[in-house]
């Protein structure tokens, strides 16, 4: 796996948040604090230009926010859960509650992008690999079930 895409401290599970909003917000306070990005502000921009465009909510609960722009550093990957399912227009219909957000300066949004996405789709296809992050109890498991899924 590429350990720069994704960090424990880039994962935070469980967390009390009830907007879509809110989710954005962790997000980016998450990608600041660990050097991804220089600025909270057009993280959060950024997810919700992109959300506005076509939903990122796949299916079973997961989400896969993204954006590409200048503040962001280094192409990342923050996960975070929330406690309660989020109202995400996810193509099931379903609230999310497991958002796999994918962070990519804008000088690499082609190829980064578009390969790291295709790997973290393909995982979620798998309904064992589904339930295996929902029932996560720490980030730990979380790094466990992306080893081998990002390339």
């Amino acid at each position: 796996m590429d350990n720069k895409l994704l960090d424990i401290n880039q994962i935070k599970l469980k967390q009390p948040l009830t907007s879509q909003q809110e989710v954005f917000q962790q997000i980016a306070s998450i990608a600041v604090a660990q050097g991804i990005a220089s600025d909270h502000n057009e993280v959060v921009e950024g997810l919700i230009k992109r959300e506005q465009e076509s939903t990122t909510g796949f299916q079973d609960g997961f989400a896969i926010p993204h954006a590409q722009v200048d503040a962001i550093k280094r192409p990342a990957i923050v996960i975070v859960s929330s406690k309660e399912g989020v109202e995400w227009n996810a193509l099931d219909g379903k609230p999310a509650s497991f958002f796999i957000a994918l962070l990519v300066p804008k000088q690499e949004a082609g190829t980064t992008h578009i390969q790291t996405l295709a790997s973290i789709s393909r995982m979620l296809i798998y309904e064992e690999k589904r339930e295996a992050l929902t029932d996560a109890e720490d980030a730990n498991n979380v790094m466990e079930e992306f080893a081998g899924a990002l390339v």
